[in-house]
This record gives C-alpha cells, structure tokens and sequence, in this order.
C-alpha cells in the first residue's frame, strides 16, 4: 500500500515552511501501517518540508515509537476534555502520550456527524493548551459554495477557532472544500488559492498581521 493511496496531499505556500500531511482515515491494518512507515523511514524529505501521518487510534502509538523523529504523528480527531467517562473519545493526553505530536480537528467528516463550530473550537483549544499543534479544518459544501457562501462559511468557522484560541503559534488551517472530498469533483488551484487568500485576510483583519502572516494555510481536498 503506497503512502499517497490514503492520504490526502495538503500543501502550504512556499513562503512558510512547506506542510504534507497525510491523513489514513478509517484504513491500514498493522502490517500497512507498519509497511507505510518502512517506506517513511526510508524516503527523501527535505528540510524546508514538515511531513505529519494522521494514522487511526488504534495505530498512533506504534507509528510514532517506530517513525523516523522529523515526520510528526497526529490524531484524526481528539476530545476537549481530559480524562473521564467519555466512552470512545480520545483526550489530548492521550494522543500525547502515545507519541502525537498533532490533531486534526473539524474535519468535514467529523462536522458531518453534528459537531459545531463551537465544540470544533473547544476542541482546537484544549489540544493546544496540552501541548499539541493543531490541523484546524474549515470548508464549504457544495450547496453553501453554489449559493455564493463560501467564505461566509469558512470565516464563521475561523471565528469559531478565533474566540477560544489565542496563540496561533502551533495552528494549520486546513481549507477542505467538502465538496472536493470523495465525490470525484475537485477544487482549481485558482478556486483554493481564492478561498486561501480571504482566510489569510479575514486573520489579518480579525487575529492579527503578524499571525496571517505567518499561519500556514493548507489545501486539504482531493486533487
């Protein structure tokens, strides 16, 4: 199983630290991810580049014990609370412990679930204040991009993160249109790189400069 053949490539601009991330979803069993990590360890990554594997739970510790140091491991997802009767949910402390470095939250497969922009939000600011960087994950349906309410969409999701993060030092925003994801449609460089730019703007006009300026903001749907 090839690395690229689960995960999604997502890319940085060039003027910040280049960022992949691979996300394995629901997919690999022990000897896969074992295989994938074979194959990590063997590979060419250059220095300006930052590799991050989003492998399942289930599998988090034994990638992170075995992968080379300068590929980060992260969660697909994490709890905003710490230990507790949470039956199912993974805590920050967890992921952490286990060898993680990173969690994706908010991502269109999770929101799909019910999750709002505010439990998103709890979620991004309880794995940052553990010690975990976050992949923030923002995007429109195809319904909200065909009504002309994509960056209404992403901007009040980034107002969600916006309220309970207050050091952005250690967030990736991840634009993943959900229309781009699994439907066989994907989205233009110039259709990210548009989305990409009122990001970039909305967080100079509502963060700060210095933190639009240096966020990496990434494309996180097929391609």
């Amino acid at each position: 199983m090839a690395f690229t053949s689960v995960s999604r490539r997502m890319f940085s601009s060039q003027a910040r630290k280049f960022f992949v991330g691979g996300n394995w979803k629901c997919n690999g069993s022990v000897s896969q991810a074992n295989a994938l990590v074979d194959s990590l360890n063997t590979a060419t990554i250059p220095s300006n580049v930052e590799v991050v594997v989003a492998p399942p739970a289930l599998h988090v510790a034994c990638v992170a014990s075995r992968l080379r140091k300068d590929v980060g491991v992260s969660g697909q997802d994490v709890w905003h609370h710490g230990a507790g009767a949470y039956t199912g949910e993974v805590s920050a402390e967890l992921l952490k412990d286990a060898g993680a470095g990173y969690s994706i939250v908010g991502h269109s497969e999770r929101r799909e679930k019910g999750e709002s922009n505010e439990e998103v939000a709890r979620k991004a600011a309880y794995a940052l204040s553990k010690g975990l960087s976050v992949i923030a994950c923002i995007g429109e349906t195809k319904t909200q991009r065909d009504a002309n309410q994509t960056l209404q969409v992403v901007t009040d999701q980034l107002a969600a993160y916006a309220a309970h993060v207050k050091d952005w030092s250690k967030v990736v925003v991840a634009y993943e249109p959900v229309w781009a994801i699994g439907t066989g449609l994907t989205a233009s460089p110039a259709q990210a790189q548009d989305v990409h730019a009122g990001i970039r703007n909305w967080l100079k006009t509502n963060v700060s400069a210095a933190v639009a300026n240096s966020t990496r903001i990434i494309y996180g749907g097929s391609v």
